[in-house]
């Protein structure tokens, strides 16, 4: 179940990460207060995970799924470069992700 809860809080992460675009420095009520929600959503949640997963496993298993989504969604929606250099390295953070859910106890 904390594996579970870990991927949740990673989602919301990207959610919050995301939603920092369009809260234009803050200054957009409603993007602001989702993007606050998340963040809060996703601390939480990684905060339960971590009961049970080490920290040094799910923090970095959080912040990948952050990061790779995060990317990909900068890519669909904002229109970032999708040169295959920089796939290949989204990939690589992905694989890490997975070595560490496979490696862990």
């Amino acid at each position: 179940m904390a594996w579970i809860i870990l991927m949740i809080a990673g989602l919301f992460e990207i959610c919050w990460a995301v939603g920092l675009k369009y809260t234009e420095g803050f200054s957009k009520f409603w993007p602001s207060l989702f993007t606050l929600s998340a963040m809060i959503a996703s601390i939480y949640l990684l905060s339960q995970a971590l009961k049970t997963i080490p920290i040094g496993t799910g923090y970095a298993v959080w912040t990948g799924i952050g990061a790779a989504g995060t990317a990909i969604l900068g890519v669909i929606l904002f229109y970032e470069s999708a040169a295959f250099p920089r796939l290949i390295c989204i990939a690589l953070i992905i694989s890490g992700i997975i070595g560490l859910k496979l490696t862990s106890p």
